[in-house]
């Protein structure tokens, strides 16, 4: 069961707890594509393959297994090296990797994400956990936001212990004073348990759950968590009765 007394801060992951995710990077897959049309037809040509781009992010990733994390360097150097197996300019790699960047950040929030963000961030300090790269400040969110870490910048991800500490350090309290929210079973809810942190897992599909370990707590929405948070109504006084 939740301890809500314990709880003095809120870790919160992004992609797919705030905003579906995939969408995004579909979007941006596409602007990408249409850019490198005008300027790279032929890299264009290339990454219109998704095996293709599977292959030339595998091979990355392969030859920079301690960038795993960093999905902003993987993704600038798959297109700079598939720039140069089409015989274009690689020199592109940087506008090419903006006009991608700037797309995945047009994200569509979940109905309930803002005014969630809105209510738990008027109780606790909230700080954004992610394995992703999506900035919060450049999605219009970050005032709601204590700090923000992401495991490109900090150098390792979920479900590392050092990043689910590092998070407790920026809101100022211990891990087990901490609450994390995120939809991934494995890197946000495990993770966080064996951190000593508590956990609610944001599920919203309705997906099964095949561990032996618990959340303490799962919702289907951020309306949900703000309820589940929200302290006891005040017992109604006992007025006398009238004689």
């Amino acid at each position: 069961m939740l301890d809500t007394s314990r709880i003095k801060a809120i870790t919160l992951d992004l992609d797919d707890t705030l905003w579906p995710v995939w969408p995004a990077i579909e979007r941006a897959e596409q602007a990408l594509g249409d850019w490198l049309a005008l300027h790279a037809p032929q890299t264009a040509l290339l990454l219109a393959q998704p095996a293709a781009r599977h292959e030339l992010r595998e091979h990355v990733a392969s030859l920079h297994p301690d960038a795993r994390h960093n999905l902003s360097f993987l993704r600038r150097t798959s297109i700079a090296l598939a720039l140069e197996r089409s015989g274009e300019d690689a020199g592109l790699a940087d506008g090419a990797f903006e006009v991608f960047f700037a797309a995945r950040h047009r994200v569509t929030l979940f109905d309930d994400a803002l005014a969630g963000l809105e209510a738990l961030a008027r109780r606790y300090p909230l700080v954004a956990l992610s394995n992703g790269n999506a900035d919060v400040h450049r999605i219009g969110i970050g005032a709601h936001f204590a700090a923000s870490i992401s495991a490109q910048e900090f150098g390792v991800g979920k479900p590392d212990p050092r990043i689910f500490a590092a998070a407790a350090r920026a809101a100022g309290v211990q891990p087990h004073e901490v609450l994390h929210v995120g939809d991934d079973a494995a890197l946000d809810v495990l993770a966080a348990l064996d951190c000593g942190m508590q956990a609610v897992w944001v599920n919203r599909n309705g997906q099964p759950w095949h561990h032996e370990a618990l959340p303490h707590a799962a919702v289907t929405t951020l309306t949900e968590l703000c309820d589940l948070l929200a302290p006891p109504a005040p017992a109604p006084s006992l007025q006398p009765f009238p004689l």
